[in-house]
């Protein structure tokens, strides 16, 4: 028995709820985002309650799956999402202009990176950005996208990495000894 599945979710105000077969859309002060429903599990709206039922046993897997896409739709067009990032290293830094951030990461070039449409990319001091939207999904791959520019090298912990992240940092070779 899903426990997640059976929980369901409060719809505030302001967010509009519209289920057609398959598909369930949440529009909200922050967008509109759609959200896929597999066959066996049914949405049900009412007195500002979005549930998720379930067939039969056979789509158990999926309940719980599906109220938490739905979950994470309302919360995203309400409260949106963020990820923070930080950029650490001498001489590593970003760079917003537009819908580009221009990243120097101690290459030899610098990279340019393309914001996604639906989400939003806000750096602060040249080394801190943040990463919002109201698709959890699409936040989080454009946050892991631009770690992956420069993931955090095990020696010095140089590069970037996400705020709060715990990193373990590996002692180097040491010297050999003459004697």
């Amino acid at each position: 028995m899903s426990r997640v599945g059976l929980k369901p979710i409060p719809i505030p105000g302001g967010v509009t709820i519209q289920l057609t077969p398959g598909r369930l859309g949440v529009k909200g002060p922050k967008g509109e985002l759609f959200c896929p429903i597999p066959e066996g599990i049914e949405m049900e709206f009412s007195d500002g309650l979005l549930t998720a039922k379930r067939s039969g046993d056979e789509h158990a897997a999926l309940h719980g799956l599906t109220r938490s896409l739905a979950q994470n739709a309302v919360t995203g067009v309400t409260e949106g999402f963020t990820k923070n990032l930080e950029i650490v290293g001498i001489g590593y830094r970003a760079q917003a202009s537009g819908r580009v951030v221009l990243f120097s990461l101690g290459y030899s070039h610098s990279i340019e990176f393309l914001i996604p449409e639906g989400t939003d990319i806000k750096v602060d001091g040249q080394t801190k950005l943040s990463v919002t939207g109201a698709d959890r999904q699409l936040v989080g791959q454009t946050a892991a996208n631009i770690r992956a520019l420069r993931p955090p090298e095990p020696y010095k912990n140089k590069g970037i990495r996400y705020a709060g992240e715990a990193l373990r940092k590996k002692e180097g070779k040491t010297g050999a000894t003459s004697g």
